[in-house]
């Protein structure tokens, strides 16, 4: 019994400790400047959306144009990942234990190498080929790293569930292979399909270093090297600041409560096979 009552107690402690951050940026932002210095856990008293209009009204439009921009960067590059890393997926799953074993293999280094060790390497390699400090050399660099990997890994997974003798009856039909993959192998997968999309659209909406230094802070921004921008060197309009992260926050929020059936189908549906 004392040991259920330790396990519990931990378990309150760490869950708050991952909630207190949240609560206090989601608190801030609707409390002005000094009552966030004077107890940023108090809530807000009066309540005002005095912080989020001021970010929205900002001259430099910083908070627009970095939502415009992580939207477009982020929808791009999952929309090129997905039937990529699906139909590689496809492939790899049909070929022997051998030649499985040896891409998986080679997928799985995309995991292994942290991505701020390539960072250097990617932006000379853009350098070279003249897509430094472009939208179009983010999004290249975006697919070409572990997030491909991570998707690749997650397809092939789901495949092992899916009957050979779907993809063997089509093609005894008459189906090519690119028909396979889009008409019969696509729509089964959905579920993986929502799931990867989540979690690399959250991971490239929150990303930091690749937009800071692939594009660069004088060409353009996303939201989160926006929220960086947006820290003064000597002083900081904290309640302008959290109201720019919460910004930057509900629209993956709302893509999650979009899309959330899905994903919890897909994670389910993984656990179940």
């Amino acid at each position: 019994m004392r040991t259920r009552r330790i396990h519990v107690g931990a378990a309150w402690l760490i869950t708050a400790a991952y909630i207190l951050p949240i609560y206090v940026a989601l608190v801030s932002t609707f409390k002005s400047q000094d009552q966030i210095l004077a107890n940023p856990a108090a809530p807000p008293a009066p309540f005002t959306f005095d912080n989020l209009a001021n970010a929205l009204a900002r001259p430099d439009r910083l908070v627009q144009g970095g939502l415009v921009n992580s939207i477009l960067v982020t929808t791009l590059t999952v929309a090129l990942l997905v039937p990529l890393a699906s139909a590689a997926s496809l492939y790899i799953s049909q070929r022997t234990p051998r030649v499985k074993g040896a891409l998986l293999a080679f997928f799985a280094l995309g995991l292994m190498v942290p991505p701020q060790v390539v960072l250097l390497p990617i932006v000379n390699l853009l350098q070279t080929v003249g897509l430094d400090r472009t939208y179009p050399g983010l999004i290249l660099s975006n697919v070409g790293g572990g997030y491909l990997s991570f998707a690749i890994f997650v397809y092939v997974g789901f495949l092992r569930t899916v009957p050979a003798e779907i993809i063997e009856a089509a093609r005894v039909d008459g189906a090519s292979d690119l028909r396979i993959w889009w008409q019969v192998i696509m729509p089964v997968i959905r579920p993986a399909t929502a799931t990867v999309s989540i979690f690399l659209g959250l991971w490239v909406w929150n990303d930091f270093l690749n937009p800071l230094f692939i594009l660069g802070p004088l060409q353009g921004q996303t939201i989160t090297t926006g929220v960086y921008l947006s820290v003064g060197t000597y002083s900081t309009d904290y309640g302008q600041l959290f109201g720019i992260m919460f910004l930057a926050a509900i629209i993956p929020v709302i893509g999650y409560l979009i899309s959330q059936r899905e994903f919890i189908h897909g994670l389910m549906s993984g656990a179940a096979k």
